[in-house]
């Protein structure tokens, strides 16, 4: 008795056929992967959009004080000097609410710690803030810090809400709580300079520090 035999053959893939999978595949990647490594940092771009109307409003707000932040003016007339000389981040973003326009500009939308106000006044706390304020902003010194993301540590310890003064050499570094890109964590500084916004990792973020040309920088952390 013959053996039955079989029309069906094993079929190899050639070469040409392997060179065009590995082709689709390297296409694919170039397609996926950016858009990946966009994903990762939209976060960041989503605090950068923010802290630019920040200081839009900062901006505005100075234009009808004689060129000087309500950091800079005196709670007599109209500014929060004193206040923001302890660190109350919340009075001075009160004071700019009209250019604010809507609190909800002042939250980063993935900070579990912070929550949306629906106003400035009642119930407005540092709870509905995830900005810091730069105390010492000012239109002669260019390099100085207006706003920031406030995820700030200090030797590794969280900053605690209130006044923080950094020295040039202070250890401060980024949080892991909010923006991340490969293996580092960077965070948004606004400076003055023509409110440009820029995304900086620790070492960056130190360096920002001593190009502002002060000792000291003192922010409001909300």
């Amino acid at each position: 008795m013959k053996p039955r035999s079989s029309n069906q053959r094993s079929h190899a893939l050639t070469l040409v056929e392997v060179l065009l999978i590995v082709l689709l595949l390297a296409v694919l990647a170039a397609i996926i992967l950016p858009g990946l490594a966009a994903a990762k940092r939209r976060s960041g771009i989503f605090c950068q959009n923010q802290i630019k109307q920040i200081g839009l409003a900062f901006q505005i707000w100075q234009a009808d004080h004689d060129g000087k932040f309500p950091m800079e003016v005196l709670v007599a007339s109209g500014g929060v000097m004193e206040l923001a000389a302890v660190g109350n981040a919340v009075a001075i973003f009160q004071v700019v609410s009209n250019e604010l326009g809507t609190p909800k500009i002042l939250i980063y939308e993935k900070d579990r710690n912070k929550n949306f106000a629906t106003n400035f006044n009642s119930g407005f706390s540092a709870k509905n803030i995830s900005y810091f304020v730069g105390l010492d902003a000012n239109k002669n010194l260019p390099q100085t810090f207006f706003s920031g993301d406030d995820n700030f540590a200090i030797g590794g310890v969280p900053v605690k809400s209130g006044l923080l003064e950094l020295s040039t050499n202070s250890p401060i570094t980024w949080t892991a709580e909010r923006h991340k890109y490969q293996t580092k964590f960077y965070g948004n500084i606004g400076l003055v300079d023509a409110l440009f916004v820029k995304s900086a990792t620790d070492g960056e973020l130190r360096n920002l520090l001593k190009q502002t040309g002060l000792a000291t920088n003192r922010l409001a952390i909300p």
